[in-house]
């Protein structure tokens, strides 16, 4: 929204010094067929970034208005804008990265899971029994949860064991469903609850995460 504003000013600026004033229509047009560019893509703190090489939509229409001999002097600043407006995208994503970090921090599961009203459990695994979901109890663990290290290896390793005496041991045998992230995160995360109700494992699109809790958030028949 930014970037589209700072556009906006400096479309307006370059219109108000401009002789003859071109349509407001083909000055959002030539803006827009300028944003076109030949761009080298990366990755940085998971987030997509594309750095603008070569004005291919300045060159479009560049071509456009000289065979059709029209102004292109009138439409040229607008054209360059539309390119230059890349780097405003990109510098307003560079931007934005370490303050979506301030204002969801992904090491709290607080950002992940903000609505429980309608939180219950699925069962996942047949290892698992029978439990319900204690609303209240999650709502007042979440803040208080830690994390910890996702000990992987030991895990697989139980349920090796479960494989060998015929009965699989899984270690997270619910799925917490029901539940948001906190509003404009834009997070989306797959929850999973521990066999003995005080740990949860999210699972987003790049990574896992693992909080504990104090006291069980799972119950069997209105007692812990």
């Amino acid at each position: 929204m930014l970037a589209w504003i700072l556009i906006a000013f400096f479309a307006y600026r370059i219109y108000k010094k401009k002789t003859i004033k071109p349509k407001i229509w083909k000055v959002i047009l030539v803006i827009i067929i300028g944003l076109i560019s030949f761009s080298i893509n990366f990755n940085m703190f998971e987030t997509f970034l594309k750095f603008p090489i070569l004005p291919l939509g300045v060159w479009i229409l560049f071509f456009v208005f000289i065979f059709r001999n029209s102004r292109w002097q009138v439409y040229r600043s607008f054209a360059w804008l539309g390119f230059l407006a890349n780097f405003l995208f990109l510098a307003s994503t560079l931007l934005a990265i370490p303050i979506h970090s301030f204002i969801y921090p992904k090491g709290e599961p607080t950002t992940y899971i903000s609505n429980t009203e309608e939180a219950s459990l699925i069962m996942t695994h047949p290892s698992g029994e029978v439990r319900s979901l204690n609303n209240e109890r999650l709502l007042n663990q979440l803040p208080m949860m830690w994390q910890e290290s996702i000990e992987s290896d030991e895990w697989y390793e139980e349920a090796d064991m479960g494989t060998e005496s015929a009965e699989v041991k899984e270690r997270f045998p619910y799925r917490l469903v029901g539940t948001s992230s906190k509003w404009g995160s834009g997070l989306a995360s797959v929850i999973y609850v521990e066999k003995d109700g005080k740990g949860i494992l999210l699972s987003t699109p790049t990574e896992q995460l693992y909080f504990r809790s104090d006291i069980s958030l799972i119950e069997r028949g209105g007692a812990e």
